[in-house]
């Protein structure tokens, strides 16, 4: 049903693809060869220093307990500078909150500042418009006027 289309190698192409490789793996090898390490010559020495072997052995467990000593003392440098960056934090937080709490307050003591010179404006404008209508609602003090009227002029 599918048909398919097969392309033969270039032999040539593959021959020299081949000598390329073999010729690469010869300068490897003789790389290799070339750059290989010599023979270790040392002197034989008694290692140790002057000490006995009992007294190395003594030192070492000494090493090991103390060790033991200083990884205990490293946890709790490491705790306690632990401790003091959460409490640096901490302390930073506070300042913040501190600081957002005061401008909050200076705020508010401004708004309730506003808010009573306004009220206290409305009232000098209702107090001066209300002495204004009296004044215009009042007769003349220069006509005497009977205060005794009749008694249909009053609400008794």
């Amino acid at each position: 049903v599918g048909s398919y289309v097969l392309i033969t190698p270039n032999e040539t192409r593959r021959n020299q693809l081949q000598q390329i490789a073999k010729k690469e793996l010869g300068d490897l090898e003789r790389w290799k060869e070339e750059h290989r390490p010599g023979p270790i010559k040392l002197l034989p020495q008694r290692l140790g220093g002057k000490e006995s072997e009992a007294q190395a052995r003594q030192k070492q467990q000494m090493m090991v307990m103390q060790s033991k000593y200083q990884q205990k003392h490293k946890r709790e440098e490491y705790v306690k500078a632990k401790k003091a960056a959460e409490e640096a934090e901490i302390l930073k937080k506070k300042a913040i909150q501190r600081e957002k709490a005061e401008r909050l307050e200076v705020k508010k003591r401004q708004q309730e500042m506003q808010r009573r010179e306004m009220f206290l404006e409305d009232q000098y404008y209702k107090t001066n418009e209300l002495l204004n209508r009296l004044d215009l609602g009042l007769p003349k003090s220069d006509s005497c006027q009977i205060a005794n009227r009749g008694p249909e002029s009053t609400a008794w």
